[in-house]
């Protein structure tokens, strides 16, 4: 019996660390017990807001931190920058609803070593974690294969999409309008001042190519509502 409850405790030490950052409860739960039910993973906390998610990470040192991209205040990406300003190796993973092919290379390039889209399941998911604690980079062959064309090869002249040329503050700013928010909102969610704000809406029309503000807005719109499925 002895040497069996060794075993045990030799194989419970080797159960990497997974912290999970998501505002909707009902989604961290399912995470944590598909996660906990694994012989080599564990969930060692949980967040719902990047400021809590960032004090907790940095407090209990996990492996690997499973993150949404859409949440309140400071985002995903915000997150994933203050992260690896104080602890670069950490590896990242990100698990959102929104479509790879439009968020995932802006996600790599902020430092996230992985992105997963919640339609993909739960094998997917734990097959991406376990590739980022190996060191690699995980999305799927699709995004894949984008990304190794965009490597290879000359660049198309005007061929990448007006959105991909957008700053994160910016990308943030312009979803933000395309779900109705005003200045002042926008202001408050994100901790930056209304001059600020209206510096990235013209920077939005002038990359955009847009004339008035009232063309800013409605192709906002219509961007998020082709986004989700509007």
């Amino acid at each position: 019996m002895k040497r069996h409850s060794t075993k045990e405790t030799s194989v419970t030490r080797v159960r990497r660390r997974v912290f999970l950052v998501d505002d909707h409860p009902m989604m961290r739960a399912g995470l944590a017990g598909l996660i906990q039910s694994q012989p080599d993973l564990e969930v060692v906390g949980e967040a719902a807001d990047a400021p809590t998610a960032l004090e907790a990470i940095l407090s209990c040192q996990p492996d690997l931190v499973l993150s949404d991209l859409t949440l309140p205040g400071r985002s995903g990406i915000d997150l994933i920058k203050d992260l690896l300003a104080q602890r670069p190796d950490l590896p990242i993973l990100v698990l959102s609803m929104h479509d790879e092919m439009v968020y995932a290379e802006r996600v790599l390039r902020a430092g996230a070593r992985g992105y997963v889209m919640k339609e993909a399941g739960g094998e997917r998911l734990m097959a991406a974690i376990r590739e980022v604690l190996t060191g690699s980079v995980s999305v799927s062959p699709r995004m894949a294969s984008v990304l190794l064309n965009s490597l290879s090869g000359p660049r198309p002249r005007g061929g990448s999409s007006p959105i991909g040329k957008l700053s994160d503050r910016e990308f943030e700013v312009f979803q933000r309008i395309g779900q109705g928010r005003t200045p002042r909102e926008i202001s408050a969610e994100m901790g930056i001042s209304l001059k600020t704000v209206d510096v990235h809406r013209a920077h939005l029309k002038a990359k955009l190519a847009l004339a008035h503000m009232s063309d800013l807005v409605r192709y906002a719109v219509r961007w998020i509502g082709g986004q989700n499925g509007g």
